[in-house]
């Protein structure tokens, strides 16, 4: 029994010293090759007709079931603040007409008024916050054409120009995936990479450095509509202060935000946004060692 888990031994004990079943009990275990482990363990003492005390233990397995519980937990509650949110989001965006059309008319007015331009400047951002609400819950498909990856990658750092050329930010730049056709949304695409653009910009101080690259990635999987062997990874990187361990699970929930004046709407929506491209999207961080997010994107088929 010596080289059993701990948990496991002391419940063995309690059955035997008892002399009465132990079922049902759940304990967390350490695997060293799939790490945290759930089991369900049930200990029945064997005495009659047994030189010595003896015990039958019954392991099951629950780990996957515990998980699948917590998803759905979570879908739960996902659905009811999407539900909450896209009633509330609604009612102020109506709200927001009048409000806005009043502040540009006083704005066009009082142009010395730096209140005004200042209540302007939070309408507006008030504006943006909903639109995010919106497009988080919404269900809206997107409208796919074939667009090069790499024009709307181009695009989508000239927006973000402004905010590099301020902190004198290094763009290291490399394009090597070829075809970059998708099928995408242009749109919705420049939102989610101009959303990560700005991300890595806010994480990094004075001189960093913000890398965009892609590549071409073969794999033997053929996907329906799309070119056998061929995936484009795009790669943003940054230089900045990183992400702590405990964060990173929390990155893609609604809501979850460490910036003080932050919404926590930005990266569940460009995770949405790739996966409607049918792509994947994954992020590795360390304090101090910046910030790497992954994106891969299946290759349209067709000429270019």
């Amino acid at each position: 029994m010596g080289g059993l888990p701990a948990p496991l031994q002391s419940l063995i004990r309690e059955a035997l010293s008892s002399g009465n079943p132990v079922t049902g009990h759940q304990i967390d275990l350490q695997d060293g090759g799939r790490g945290a482990v759930t089991v369900r363990v049930s200990v029945l003492p064997v005495r009659e007709g047994a030189a010595e005390p003896g015990a039958v233990v019954v392991v099951n397995d629950i780990t996957l079931a515990k998980r699948l519980q917590q998803n759905f937990l979570h879908f739960d509650r996902l659905v009811s603040i999407g539900t909450l949110s896209a009633s509330v989001a609604h009612e102020i965006r109506n709200a927001l007409v009048a409000a806005k059309t009043f502040f540009d008319l006083l704005f066009e007015k009082h142009k010395e008024a730096e209140l005004v331009a200042v209540a302007r400047r939070e309408i507006c951002r008030i504006e943006a916050i909903v639109s995010r609400m919106l497009k988080f819950v919404g269900t809206t498909e997107p409208a796919f054409t074939a667009v090069s990856l790499h024009e709307v990658l181009e695009h989508s750092l000239r927006l973000v120009q402004p905010q590099m050329e301020h902190k004198v930010i290094s763009l290291n730049r490399s394009f090597q995936a070829a075809p970059d056709r998708v099928n995408g949304d242009g749109l919705q695409l420049q939102q989610a990479f101009v959303n990560l653009f700005l991300n890595a910009l806010e994480a990094m101080g004075p001189n960093g450095t913000l890398t965009v690259a892609t590549e071409t990635i073969s794999t033997s999987a053929h996907r329906k509509g799309f070119a056998a062997g061929a995936q484009i990874g795009l790669t943003i990187q940054d230089t900045g202060a990183g992400i702590p361990a405990e964060n990173i699970p929390h990155l893609f929930e609604p809501f979850f935000t460490t910036k003080p004046n932050g919404t926590g709407l930005g990266l569940p929506v460009t995770r949405r946004i790739i996966q409607e491209h049918r792509g994947e999207m994954a992020v590795q961080s360390e304090p101090g060692q910046g910030t790497t997010f992954r994106i891969i994107l299946p290759v349209l088929d067709g000429p270019s």
